[in-house]
């Protein structure tokens, strides 16, 4: 018996050309895997894929040039080189952009999802373990700042699930949780129609009888969501907290990220045998990958598919004007050996 090769895919013609066309490349964070996932369309219908050790990757901000990604005990942030990509000792010119670790963060075991850069810099991230959201620096493991009206204790207890923040000219707009709930875990009683979205920093409820929400996002000044347990892309309307389904996706919707008129989702496969997951209307998704949808029409244009190792997905970035983008784990060799300073960047290669 054959055995199955690792983060084996198959993706749509019109997947691997639109990457190409757009001049894109996509990372995508899968925490079942250990993986952030680079995809790249190297020809107009050839893609390619790096995968790197994250342990338990989630959430991830990009701004500029830089990348932070959330981790299980960690938030990892790094940086984007051009002249250390050209230069890479393993493959001299073949990368056009590659992300180094810079800095870590000892976040602890705080089950965090959504990561954002806002303004001035800042790193925050949805600190779904203790129901808040929090900066994330060099001060204190995490600092708490916001938490929901109805959370009566920041307390290691997921109480609300809390999971997405959508950002508004680099500033926190909406979150999103699984429930308006403030006992450990109460979210999972009602978890197919309890998910609401909070506006902030007031925490009023925008809108409630949600299907598991995630990756609340703006896009030229409209809110859209996934509606995970339903498997759909939604609008909401702030006003009136209706919403329009935009387009069916099938699956387990979280991450999402949007180029042009195109929004890249990441479906998950569901774990059958989990409690979170067994019982929802999408109980049968059956592959984890990557949907691009053409937002004017709402039309599903392409797909990328794992047929094996990978069987969640939690998010998706862009990474613009990069056609073949390298990153570096923390825990590799390699990236120790990166220089980068205001003057040069280079490899320090002892001869």
């Amino acid at each position: 018996m054959n055995n199955p090769i690792p983060f084996e895919c198959q993706y749509t013609p019109q997947f691997a050309e639109l990457l190409h066309d757009l001049k894109i490349s996509l990372v995508i964070s899968t925490y079942q895997a250990g993986k952030v996932i680079i995809l790249s369309a190297v020809e107009q219908d050839k893609l390619i894929q790096l995968p790197r050790n994250f342990d338990l990757a989630m959430g991830m901000a990009i701004k500029n040039d830089k990348m932070a990604i959330t981790t299980y005990n960690e938030v990892i942030v790094l940086k984007k080189s051009i002249e250390l990509a050209h230069s890479y000792p393993q493959k001299k010119n073949v990368y056009d952009g590659i992300f180094i670790p810079q800095a870590t963060y000892y976040t602890g075991n705080i089950r965090m999802h959504d990561l954002a850069f806002i303004e001035n810099n800042k790193l925050v991230g949805v600190n779904t373990l203790f129901s808040c959201l929090s900066y994330i620096d060099d001060n204190y493991h995490f600092t708490p700042f916001w938490k929901p009206n109805f959370i009566s204790q920041i307390a290691p207890q997921d109480r609300c699930h809390l999971n997405g923040i959508a950002i508004e000219n680099d500033k926190i707009k909406y979150v999103s949780a699984l429930g308006k709930t403030d006992k450990p875990h109460a979210w999972r009683e009602n978890k197919i129609q309890g998910g609401i979205v909070m506006e902030y920093p007031s925490g009023k409820i925008i809108a409630d009888n949600l299907g598991m929400p995630h990756s609340p996002r703006i896009y030229d000044n409209e809110l859209y969501l996934l509606n995970s347990a339903q498997g759909e892309l939604i609008k909401i309307n702030p006003e009136t907290g209706n919403y329009d389904v935009i387009t069916e996706l099938g699956g387990f919707a979280r991450g999402m990220a949007k180029y042009g008129d195109y929004l890249f989702i990441g479906v998950s496969k569901l774990r059958h045998n989990s409690k979170e997951f067994s019982d929802l209307p999408i109980a049968e998704t059956s592959y984890a990958g990557v949907i691009a949808v053409y937002l004017p029409y709402g039309n599903i244009v392409g797909n990328f598919k794992y047929t094996t190792s990978v069987d969640e997905i939690y998010d998706v970035k862009i990474l613009e004007n990069l056609i073949r983008p390298s990153i570096l784990s923390h825990n590799s060799n390699i990236h120790r050996l990166a220089l980068n300073t205001p003057e040069f960047s280079t490899w320090a290669i002892n001869k």
